[in-house]
């Protein structure tokens, strides 16, 4: 099995529960992409992984690692963390349905159009319990502790420090597809609460 030699590299950076995405402003990552994109390579990737654990996982323009085998404390915290995301997917949406892959945002910008959308406002203070932040905390700092979060977890980056701006990275999709793959039957639907 003739590895690439970015294999320790691609395995420190999924493992850690992070993505390789193909439009990070980082060229390193990048280079991992192109490394990994390369049909052959996966292959081998993807069998070499497989062997310790690892499911190497190709998403729309991105990469990351998902477990064969979970326990179930594992499991209950991706759920709860999912359930984060969600609402943070939602916020964004509300904020501009076009926010996604590549969108470049700062927080200022988002903290103005709360001022001026009650739903959006409604939303932000929702995200204000889902991570335990201050009720006092102006808006403009909770959107930027949501971006750290995103950051922290591979779905944006630091576009640029002196504007405060960040980047939605190609990763963002996985949670675009985690809410699309949410299927509740019609029988159940009445039965939950708004």
């Amino acid at each position: 099995m003739n590895i690439p030699r970015q294999t320790g590299e691609i395995f420190d950076i999924l493992s850690s529960g992070q993505f390789i995405c193909s439009n990070s402003a980082d060229s390193r990552i990048t280079k991992l992409h192109e490394v990994i994109d390369n049909a052959d390579k996966y292959d081998l990737l993807y069998d070499y992984f497989s062997a310790i654990g690892f499911i190497l996982e190709k998403g729309d323009e991105f990469y990351y690692f998902s477990r064969k085998n979970e326990s179930k404390a594992d499991l209950e915290r991706k759920l709860e963390a999912a359930c984060r995301w969600i609402d943070v997917l939602d916020f964004f949406k509300t904020f501009d349905n076009a926010f996604g892959s590549g969108y470049s945002f700062a927080a200022n910008d988002i903290a103005v159009k709360i001022k001026i959308d009650a739903v959006l406002k409604s939303k932000a203070d929702n995200l204000r319990n889902v991570f335990k932040l201050d009720d006092k905390m102006p808006y403009d700092e909770v959107i930027e502790k949501i971006a750290d979060n995103l950051c922290k977890d591979g779905y944006a980056e630091v576009e640029n420090e002196i504007l405060k701006t960040h980047k939605i990275l190609s990763s963002f999709k996985y949670l675009e597809e985690l809410v699309m793959n949410i299927n509740i039957p019609e029988e159940v639907q009445n039965e939950i609460p708004e």
